[in-house]
């Protein structure tokens, strides 16, 4: 008879070996939008909403101003209610280049409304090209970026094409969580399947870099389909599909650079805000946290401290699978392979940081940008 543990071991080991294979897979079909892409004859507009971003604003305006090949090219920057320097910072830099627009917001965000969907609504407003390009405030686009985002959305007839930017990370839990912002959906999203699928389910976007059809944006409603989501970005996704347009999850980490938080309590805070909505509800969160604490912590542990040798090694080709998964993302998207060695104590971050996020959602604490983080309460039951 086969132990209960060493049953459980198993079960963990052929999950892990599974997603491993699945991420090979995946990475094979996975695009990278090309650095020679024809130059853009079409108007774009690079909307950046921005809150306190004075470290990191004029880097991402003066990026977004050096692409090459997009000669109809407008940046919109959206000064929400700044009590730093970010205003001052671009408003300098309008002066030298005509291309830049600076919007100011002191107004309060309506009711039923978060934060950065109103900024992205109201930046949308000011748009007049046929390509909307939303960049975060602490991004590097490259020079090539934003036509090769265009061309590859006008290519395959897209209406949103969402590259994941080339995560930066320093300190020691940046380094443990920030890869499996990339390595989650490349090893679990079937993503042939997704982009010719308008399934809303296949959804996979990072709000840092997104490029859209203006008009398929204006058909999904905008951000004001998305106004009171927390995870705006996969939202705005599942949005396109409803209304019948295609979209693509893809390689950005050549296209440009993000360093989402720059302290160990930013981390802290920047992933409990939003964890507690990334999987339906509560039901959701617990099942996922068990699906990876079993493909990655269980056969990590048996490894180690399993009572027999078989079981141990059992465990060992698990750990093995998870590490490999990992590796495998790293290596295409140019992060540190040898961080891969830590998947299971990166999930059980990431388990725990899922945790706390619901502890301060159920508490009214969750707050981001000196803003309270919540949603009408009757979606905080869903």
């Amino acid at each position: 008879m086969v132990r209960p543990g060493r049953a459980l071991v198993a079960a963990g080991t052929l999950t892990a070996a599974a997603l491993a294979a699945h991420t090979a897979i995946n990475l094979r079909q996975l695009r990278t939008p090309s650095p020679d892409a024809p130059a853009c004859t079409e108007p774009v507009d690079v909307l950046i909403p921005a809150r306190n971003e004075a470290a990191t604003i004029e880097a991402t305006v003066r990026s977004a101003l050096a692409q090459q090949g997009v000669p109809h090219l407008t940046v919109t920057v959206l000064d929400d209610d700044s009590d730093d320097a970010t205003a001052a910072i671009v408003e300098a830099i309008a002066r030298d280049d005509a291309r830049v627009r600076l919007v100011r917001a002191h107004d309060n965000v309506p009711e039923g409304w978060l934060g950065k969907p109103w900024a992205c609504a109201r930046l949308a407003d000011q748009a007049r090209g046929s390509v909307l390009v939303f960049v975060d405030a602490d991004v590097v686009l490259e020079p090539h970026a934003v036509r090769a985002l265009v061309a590859d959305l006008r290519a395959r007839g897209l209406a949103m094409v969402a590259p994941y930017p080339h995560q930066q990370a320093h300190g020691w839990l940046e380094r443990l969580v920030q890869p499996l912002v990339t390595w989650s959906w490349v090893a679990t999203m079937p993503l042939a399947w997704a982009e010719s699928s308008t399934r809303p389910s296949l959804s996979a976007a990072n709000g840092q870099v997104i490029a859209m059809d203006a008009d398929a944006y204006r058909r999904a409603g905008g951000h004001a389909a998305v106004r009171d989501q927390v995870l705006e970005d996969i939202g705005l996704m599942r949005a396109v599909k409803v209304s019948g347009g295609h979209a693509a999850t893809v390689d950005g980490s050549a296209l440009a650079t993000c360093r989402m938080y720059d302290s160990t309590p930013a981390v802290i805070d920047g992933y409990t805000k939003s964890l507690w909505a990334a999987f339906g509800g509560p039901v959701g969160s617990v099942a996922v946290a068990a699906l990876l604490s079993l493909a990655y912590v269980v056969p990590a542990a048996a490894m180690v401290a399993a009572p027999t040798r078989r079981t141990r090694g059992i465990g060992a080709v698990g750990y093995a699978a998870g590490v490999t998964s990992r590796a495998l993302v790293a290596r295409r998207t140019g992060e540190p392979v040898i961080d891969s060695l830590a998947q299971p104590a990166s999930i059980a971050t990431f388990v725990t940081l899922s945790g706390l996020s619901w502890w301060r959602h159920l508490r009214g604490t969750n707050r981001w940008k000196g803003r309270p983080v919540s949603v009408p309460s009757a979606q905080q039951g869903q």
